[in-house]
């Protein structure tokens, strides 16, 4: 039940086009494969190898040597385990490998900074599909990304619930403001994005 719970969540994004938000768009990419899901290229994760577990455990005793020649005045240490301590430990982990072919994908991602309703956006929706090196990848989003998505993510998390939607979108105008100042050959130019990213009839 927990899983079904995160899976959804996951997906609560799509409530967005349910919402006095335009619909988001999708942006599609063909060709060699590099588009992250996030951060990383589409992976997945296995089992520890004997290959994959020596090069783990060189690479931290490396690390290790390394940092403390760095710092020899440092009155802390990195401690420089045997390799066959390291590698053992290494056998129980798994390890992250690219997707050489399968579907693989990622929802909305987002953070919190200084209070519990100050969202920031991070990366959109995507869905990939990778073969041999190759990808088909569906990005959700808008023209006004970051816009976007904090402000809906405002009105959906934020506002009271037992308003009707265009109060809830009053509410969203009034404490998340997204008027901005920009300057252009010392010309001043005000932007409102709710102007850009509401349906038109709850502008």
């Amino acid at each position: 039940m927990k899983n079904i719970k995160y899976t959804l969540e996951r997906f609560r994004w799509i409530k967005a086009l349910f919402s006095p938000f335009e619909p988001f768009n999708i942006e599609w990419y063909v060709g060699k494969t590099k588009v992250g899901t996030p951060y990383f290229l589409p992976r997945k994760w296995v089992k520890a190898t004997p290959k994959l577990a020596t090069e783990a455990a060189l690479k931290e005793i490396k690390s290790a040597k390394e940092w403390n020649e760095r710092n020899p005045d440092s009155t802390f240490k990195h401690k420089v385990k045997p390799f066959s301590e390291v590698y053992d430990e290494k056998m129980k982990y798994r390890f992250p490998v690219p997707l050489k072919v399968g579907f693989d994908w990622c929802g909305l991602g987002y953070k919190t900074k200084w209070t519990n309703t100050d969202f920031r956006y991070e990366w959109p929706p995507i869905f990939t599909f990778v073969f041999f090196g190759y990808q088909i990848a569906a990005i959700i989003g808008h023209k006004h990304p970051s816009h976007y998505w904090e402000c809906w993510l405002y009105y959906e998390y934020a506002t009271d619930k037992t308003k009707s939607k265009r109060e809830r979108v009053k509410q969203c105008r009034k404490e998340f403001k997204q008027t901005w100042t920009w300057t252009h050959d010392g010309i001043d130019e005000i932007i409102d994005y709710y102007e850009c990213i509401l349906k038109k009839k709850y502008l």
